[in-house]
């Protein structure tokens, strides 16, 4: 089974940060799972872990409810622990989320916000990846490009909301083994959704990014169907 491979974590960040050791490890994890380093039903190994951080056992036991709660990992009894598998339904209730937040705030967007040079930046780094076929890279920046269209709403509570919703759709694009297979079509359906907002039609733009929605979720959904045994 794959296990994680993650830098110890000195003392002198914990101090600069405020952050606890527990805060700071779960940090790390999380940022495993959402450049895609860890996928879904990745084991990860206490002992390894405790010995790679030199964090404690009780530390790293409270790291692991932390982000069980938070749906990222899950605990079977007599096995250990796992990142998540989203389900079926996850995958839908995540798309009907994404459709809800990510349309509204770009149908009432204005073309100069700050966060569409963010859009315009994470789509060249898309770009960038894909030319040099670093198709986890091309994933994440999808993700910071549809991150920055929440931004367009300017609510710091709906932007922390849908930091979560992101880091559960790093596990969905977890799903699917081959990351070129999942991403490539969407690096240029990302342009043309800036380029309607950039030309000050932003109900343009969300009207392609809702069909755009709607077929990433078929997409998923029937790849997901073909990778799931039984």
């Amino acid at each position: 089974m794959k296990q994680t491979n993650l830098a110890s974590i000195e003392p002198a960040t914990v101090a600069e940060t405020g952050q606890t050791v527990a805060e700071l490890t779960a940090a790390r994890i999380r940022e495993r799972v959402i450049s895609g380093t860890l996928s879904p039903g990745s084991h990860l190994s206490e002992a390894a872990l405790c010995e790679e951080l030199q964090v404690s056992r009780n530390t790293l036991r409270e790291v692991f409810r932390l982000l069980t709660k938070e749906g990222v990992l899950r605990h079977e009894a007599n096995r250990g622990v796992f990142v998540s598998t989203p389900s079926i339904s996850t995958i839908m209730d995540i798309f009907q989320i994404r459709r809800l937040i990510e349309c509204s705030a770009l149908a009432n967007a204005h073309h100069r916000h700050p966060s569409v040079d963010k859009m315009r930046a994470a789509i060249d780094a898309a770009v960038q990846h894909r030319e040099r076929g670093e198709w986890l890279e091309v994933g994440s920046a999808d993700i910071a490009f549809h991150a920055a269209i929440v931004e367009l709403a300017d609510s710091p509570r709906l932007s922390a909301f849908y930091a979560q919703i992101s880091l559960e759709l790093r596990l969905v694009f977890g799903l699917i083994r081959d990351p070129e297979y999942l991403h490539a079509p969407y690096v240029g359906q990302n342009a043309t959704i800036l380029a309607h907002l950039e030309e000050g039609a932003p109900a343009s733009a969300a009207a392609a990014l809702e069909k755009y929605l709607f077929h990433a979720e078929r997409f998923i959904l029937a790849a997901y169907s073909r990778a799931m045994p039984g």
